[in-house]
């Protein structure tokens, strides 16, 4: 398939980089100020090279890729919340030229499900998003598989940046400002780390959960939302005394969408360590599935991005 890809951060540069490899060719690449778009294929290494040295990607603009000719839209641009604009837009643009769009973003799918949707139903292209909830690890295709109204919740450890703090918080003793720097010196944290350690990221994946699950209805407003910033110091302490640990848990169930610290098992399955997340899937029929691994990074997201492609080229 030929693909437009929006974003050239971490996950989009590296759909560009990887969609030859799946049997794709790349027909434009565009980032926040700047796009290369050649009909036969642009040429991905030098395209990022360029944007290496000059933080542009090339000499046209973000309209004309998405005016590009593709059959996929892949969108990774970041996550904007409310409106989810200008992502949203990019989605509705390509869906109205009836191209297939693939949303590594998570704004349009967790604020605005409805709407995408809709212009989904009006259009001959189909919108897949398995990249918004837990990078590598196929939750959401997981979940079409089985059938949502088979699946009766789901939750899990859905931010890694979060995990890395409490886990290592657990195993060394450190405080939270020692950890959080530890994490933004090896580039596990941003430089403001809020969207991850209040836990807006991982609301965002279980309002996007809840969505699927239950054909619309929620958004991040309909989430409730704690954070590890202000977890008592000695609250990790007094868990291990009783065999058990604490993780930021994020919840998808028929009670609504909740975000927050939680007591789970020492050595239970939720006490997963790292950047690694969980998610557990309770189900009809099949018990409780647990599906773990790489929960973000380029190359892991990428390749949801790029089994997503796959799937529409089915």
């Amino acid at each position: 398939m030929k693909l437009a890809v929006l974003g050239a951060g971490a996950v989009g540069r590296s759909v560009a980089e990887l969609a030859g490899e799946y049997g794709h060719e790349v027909t434009a690449l565009a980032d926040s100020t700047s796009a290369v778009v050649d009909p036969d294929g642009i040429d991905v290494a030098a395209a990022l090279a360029l944007k290496d040295e000059s933080g542009r990607v090339g000499s046209a603009t973000a309209a004309e890729a998405l005016d590009a000719e593709y059959d996929a839209l892949v969108e990774a641009t970041p996550t904007t919340l409310g409106d989810a604009e200008p992502g949203f837009g990019h989605v509705r643009t390509a869906l109205e030229r009836d191209r297939h769009v693939v949303l590594a973003n998570k704004g349009p799918v967790a604020e605005r499900y409805e709407d995408l949707r809709a212009a989904e139903r009006d259009s001959d292209g189909r919108v897949r998003f398995e990249a918004t909830v837990g990078g590598a690890i196929p939750v959401l295709s997981t979940v079409e598989s089985y059938g949502p109204e088979t699946i009766t919740a789901a939750r899990g450890v859905l931010n890694g940046t979060a995990n890395f703090v409490l886990s290592r918080m657990a195993a060394e003793g450190l405080g939270y400002e020692q950890v959080l720097g530890e994490a933004q010196d090896l580039g596990v944290a941003e430089a403001d780390p809020s969207f991850d350690v209040n836990g807006t990221d991982a609301a965002l994946k279980c309002a996007i959960l809840a969505n699927v699950l239950h054909d619309g209805g929620y958004s991040l407003d309909d989430a409730e939302v704690e954070g590890i910033a202000d977890l008592p110091g000695n609250a990790l302490d007094l868990a291990a005394e009783d065999g058990r640990t604490v993780r930021l848990i994020g919840e998808a169930t028929s009670a609504g969408v909740r975000v927050g610290p939680r007591l789970v098992p020492e050595n239970g399955t939720l006490a997963v360590s790292g950047t690694r997340n969980i998610v557990q899937l309770e189900t009809d029929h099949a018990g409780r599935l647990n599906l773990s691994g790489r929960g973000a990074g380029g190359p892991e997201t990428a390749t949801a991005v790029l089994a997503d492609v796959n799937r529409l080229a089915e």
